[in-house]
């Protein structure tokens, strides 16, 4: 291992939940249990203030009360990747210096979200907060919610200011992050690469990856932890295996749900209570996720991480939407013969 993978962040890093209280105020000491919990399962890092975590719905005081209470419950055991997305240069900035004040390892930064800017708005824009961050900086790729980070943008950065040590991209696609990794790598081996989208953890490591953030980590930590170390250990068939079991439940928290409330509900299942999301629900809303969390518990107990509803487990197809209608049968003919109606 050469002195640049050495220094690179690596490994699984989970992009923390926040669980609130009756309020809808950060339930802190849940969420330092819940915090602690993770780093036990085995999760090489932290990354609070981040999509999973709904960064946008908290106030600037409650994201930086967030990260102070992850480094506090932390207390050094791994690094720390605080998202310090904020709406302007100027508050970024802030945020970076209360992060790094606070022990931070590095800052997540998105590109610009709302407007969507050329490729050259957004080197200017990380450009900028490179030149004067007291701490080093990650750069977060969701071209989903704002606006792309290109191939030759990031090479630029990557390039020129040292204080950008990584990306973090959740759009899934395994050929960007190849051309990404082959412009970017030969320049920089110091650069991390991590995947933000967990249904192709393995196929990116695969490419050179150095790990990644996934709302899964949340969920099943020890799984993650789990295909990375076989990837890492030579075992690329057994990792693809168990890429391939997450797979079912990545897509059960993920489509039927807005989210991150499946990621959520599954976590809650693990024994935490993260309360109801800043996001209003409509009564409908709440009672179609009130029967969905029946699927996600029944993929949790074929891991041996939960036990399995009361009513029991459909057998499932592989086709999550139908296997999911298929589990609500079950409940509710479960229900109806708690009470009697046959």
């Amino acid at each position: 291992m050469d002195a640049g993978e050495s220094s690179r962040l690596q490994g699984i890093f989970a992009p923390l939940l926040v669980p609130l209280d009756e309020r809808g105020q950060v339930n802190e000491p849940e969420f330092r249990r819940f915090v602690s919990w993770l780093i036990e399962r085995g999760v090489h890092g932290l990354y609070p203030n981040g999509s999973t975590g709904e960064f946008t719905r908290f106030t600037p005081a409650e994201r930086r009360r967030i990260v102070q209470v992850v480094a506090e419950e932390c207390g050094g055991r791994v690094p720390i990747l605080a998202g310090a997305a904020e709406a302007n240069v100027s508050e970024t900035l802030s945020a970076c210096q209360a992060y790094a004040e606070m022990g931070a390892r590095a800052v997540a930064i998105v590109a610009p979200f709302y407007y969507k800017l050329t490729p050259e708005s957004v080197y200017a824009y990380f450009a900028e907060i490179a030149r004067h961050s007291p701490i080093d900086i990650t750069l977060y790729n969701i071209p989903a919610y704002a606006s792309p980070i290109d191939v030759p943008t990031i090479r630029r950065l990557a390039c020129e200011f040292p204080r950008v040590i990584g990306i973090k991209d959740s759009s899934g696609d395994l050929g960007f992050m190849m051309r990404l990794i082959s412009a970017v790598r030969p320049h920089r081996s110091d650069f991390s690469f991590l995947t933000g989208w967990e249904a192709v953890l393995v196929p990116m490591l695969t490419i050179g990856c150095d790990g990644g953030t996934h709302a899964s980590s949340n969920v099943v930590p020890e799984i993650t932890r789990r295909m990375y170390d076989l990837f890492r250990s030579g075992d690329g068939a057994a990792a693809m295996q168990w890429q391939f079991r997450i797979l079912e439940l990545f897509d059960a928290m993920l489509n039927p749900w807005e989210f991150p409330d499946g990621f959520r509900a599954a976590a809650g299942l693990r024994g935490f209570h993260f309360g109801r999301g800043r996001q209003p629900q409509t009564s409908a809303q709440r009672a179609d996720h009130a029967l969905l969390s029946s699927t996600l518990q029944c993929l949790l107990a074929d891991f041996e991480l939960v036990e399995r509803p009361a009513g029991g487990c459909t057998v499932r197809s592989g086709d999550t939407a139908q296997d999911m209608v298929k589990q609500v049968v079950v409940n509710v003919m479960h229900e109806l013969k708690k009470r009697g109606a046959f």
